[in-house]
C-alpha cells in the first residue's frame, strides 16, 4: 500500500514516504517549483514574515480576496465573522467556446482587460473602498503563470498604494478552506476532495497549513475529462464541459457503453483520467458521432447515442472517485480517530450526480459530506479572501509592498516554512 505524504500549504506536492507517515506526521518544508517570471525576466523575491496572531473580534477584519489562477478573475470583500459583503465573478465563456479550452494567453489578456473593473465593482459591492481594508490576499498558485501574475499585481498595487499586508493563497487550499466560511462545525482535523479541471487531491487536514496527501492524479483530472468529452459531444462549451456532460447524461443509459473504471488493479488513492478519455474518444469514433454538429441540431437517434456516452462516461468517472475516497477515509481514520467531515470543493463539485454519489459514500464510513454552494465550488474571490483571514489571524501575512513598483515585478515568496506551525 502506498503511504501518503505531507505537503505544506503552498505546494501540494508529493514526497516519498515510508508506511509511518500512517503514525506519525512530520512537517516538511516546499518551496514552489519555480518562481513567477515575467517576460524579461526580471524577478524579485520577498520573505514571508510571521507575526504575532492578531487579537481581533469577529467581524474586525476586511479583506479583499484576488483569484485569477485560471479562467475567471473573480475578487470579493469577506468580513473574518464570515459575511459575504460581495463576490464579483467575470467569466471567459466566449473564450472557452472559441478555442474549446482556456488558451494561456488569451487568458492573461481577458484577465487584464477586467481586472481594474472587477476589483472596483466588488469594493463599490460592499460599500467600501481600499482605505476600510484590514489586508489583500491573492492566489499565488497553483495556476497558469501569465494568468496568477494579472492577480498578483493587481494585489500588490492595492496593497501597495494604501499601506496594506499581503497574504499569498494556495489555490487548492483555499477550496478547502471555503467549507469553514460555510460549515461553522467543521474543526480540524478534517478530510477534503478537491476536484476540478486541472487537480484532483485528497488531503487530510490536520491543521491550517498542515495536510497530508493521500492522493492525487498521475495524468489528467476529473475536470479535464468532462471538458473533452463535452468538446467531442458537441456540447456547448460556454457552460464548460461539466455541466454540459451532466445536463445530457440525465437523457442517455449509463450502463449501455462498457467503460473500465481506471486504476482497478492500484490499490492507492491516486486518480488517472487519461484511459478514460481514451475510451470515451473510441466510443464517439465508432458510433461516427461528429462534434462539428453541435447537439442542438442533432438527430434523435444521434442525440440518445450521445447521451448514452455521456451518461456512462459519468457514471464510471464518478466510480473512480468513489472507490479512491473510500479507500483515503480508511486510511485518514487510521491517522485522526476523531475524523468526521469529508470536504468536496473545486468545480467539479457543483455536479450533483458528484455530491450524491459521494454523499452515499461518506455516510456508509460514518462521516458528513460537507459542499459549498456551487457559486464558491468554482474559482471565486471569497474562498480566497476567507483563507487569507484565517492566516492573518495566525500572524501569516507580508509586510506591504512599496508604493511603486514595476509593471513586470512578479513576487516569489521565499521562507515559505514560516506559514507553518
Amino acid at each position: 500500500m502506498a503511504a501518503p505524504s505531507t505537503l505544506s500549504r503552498l505546494n501540494f506536492l508529493p514526497k516519498p514516504s515510508l508506511l509511518s507517515t500512517l503514525t506519525a506526521f512530520r512537517r516538511n518544508q516546499f518551496l514552489p517549483k519555480r518562481p513567477f517570471a515575467t517576460s524579461s525576466g526580471n524577478i524579485s523575491c520577498v520573505a514571508t514574515e510571521l507575526h504575532n496572531p492578531t487579537p481581533k473580534r469577529d467581524g474586525d477584519l476586511v479583506v479583499l480576496g484576488i483569484e485569477t489562477s485560471c479562467d475567471d478573475t473573480a475578487a470579493a470583500v469577506v468580513r473574518s465573522n464570515g459575511e459575504i459583503l460581495s463576490q464579483v465573478v467575470s467569466s471567459q465563456a466566449d473564450l472557452l467556446a472559441k478555442y474549446g479550452g482556456v488558451a494561456p494567453k488569451m487568458a492573461e489578456e481577458a484577465h487584464s482587460q477586467v481586472i481594474d473593473q472587477v476589483v472596483q465593482e466588488a469594493l463599490d459591492k460592499a460599500s467600501m473602498t481600499e482605505k476600510d481594508l484590514t489586508a489583500v490576499a491573492v492566489t499565488i498558485g497553483p495556476g497558469l503563470s501569465l494568468c496568477l501574475r494579472v492577480g498578483v499585481q493587481k494585489a500588490r498595487r492595492i496593497a501597495g498604494a494604501f499601506n496594506l499586508p499581503i497574504i499569498g493563497i494556495h489555490h487548492m487550499e483555499a477550496h478547502a478552506l471555503v467549507a469553514r466560511l460555510i460549515e461553522k462545525d467543521l474543526q480540524f482535523p478534517f478530510m477534503a476532495l478537491l476536484i476540478s479541471g486541472g487537480h484532483n487531491l485528497l488531503i487530510l487536514a490536520r491543521d491550517l497549513g498542515q495536510y497530508i496527501q493521500l492522493g492525487t492524479t498521475i495524468d489528467d483530472a476529473i475536470g479535464e475529462a468532462y471538458d473533452k468529452t463535452a468538446r467531442w459531444l458537441g456540447l456547448d462549451m460556454r457552460r464548460s464541459g461539466g455541466p454540459a456532460v451532466e445536463e445530457l447524461a440525465r437523457e442517455g443509459n449509463a450502463e449501455s457503453v462498457k467503460f473500465s473504471i481506471p486504476m482497478k488493479q492500484h490499490k492507492d488513492c491516486n486518480f488517472s483520467y487519461a484511459g478514460l478519455k481514451t475510451q470515451v474518444r473510441l466510443a464517439i469514433e465508432s458510433k461516427k458521432i461528429d462534434a462539428k454538429i453541435p447537439i442542438s441540431s442533432a438527430s434523435h437517434e444521434d442525440r440518445l447515442s450521445r447521451a448514452d456516452i455521456a451518461a456512462s462516461f459519468q457514471r464510471i468517472a464518478v466510480l473512480h472517485l468513489e472507490e479512491r475516497c473510500e479507500r483515503a477515509i480508511q486510511w485518514a481514520l487510521k491517522m485522526e480517530p476523531s475524523i468526521r467531515y469529508l470536504v468536496v470543493s473545486g468545480g467539479v463539485a457543483s455536479n450533483q450526480y458528484v455530491r450524491a454519489r459521494l454523499d452515499m459514500v461518506v455516510g456508509k464510513n460514518g462521516l458528513q459530506l460537507v459542499c459549498p454552494p456551487p457559486r464558491l465550488c468554482t474559482d471565486n474571490g471569497v474562498m480566497v479572501a476567507w483563507t487569507g483571514i484565517e492566516h492573518f489571524l495566525m500572524g501569516r501575512y507580508d509586510p506591504p509592498p512599496p508604493a511603486e513598483e514595476p509593471e513586470d515585478f512578479v513576487v516569489c515568496f521565499l521562507n515559505i516554512d514560516k506559514y507553518m506551525d
